[in-house]
């Protein structure tokens, strides 16, 4: 338990540095590229992607950086949390017509909720 009550904390400021390279990259992209939002978008994610893998991988879960199947299991689980974002934000303020603050708010906590469980225990998962 101790091991859990170290990694959450972290695994928040990582999120919060990956969050903030994301939105100024994509807010770069967009203003100095003049590329599209969804463009914009994906290279912000693209940057935020590294951020979070280097800090989760040396602080959250210390683990060594450099490897390879590891990083794919990231990549996976990073997409997966992108795709379950742009669903419940679809399900929730398209289709079920709430708020889409309040679609937000359910993405904000579920979404790195599950992350931080997937990362826990299968991307960044101790191997012998």
């Amino acid at each position: 338990m101790t091991e859990l009550r170290r990694q959450v904390p972290l695994f928040a400021v990582v999120g919060v540095a990956a969050t903030l390279t994301h939105v100024i990259a994509a807010l770069a992209a967009r203003e100095l590229g003049d590329l599209s939002p969804l463009a914009a978008n994906f290279v912000g994610y693209a940057c935020a992607v590294g951020v979070s893998y280097l800090g989760n991988a040396r602080f959250t879960f210390r683990r060594a950086v450099l490897h390879g199947p590891q990083f794919v299991r990231f990549v996976v689980v990073s997409l997966a949390g992108l795709a379950l974002t742009q669903g419940l934000t679809w399900l929730l303020a398209e289709r079920a017509g709430w708020p889409f603050w309040m679609a937000l708010a359910v993405v904000a906590v579920a979404v790195p909720a599950l992350s931080f469980v997937l990362q826990r225990v299968w991307a960044f998962r101790q191997t012998s």
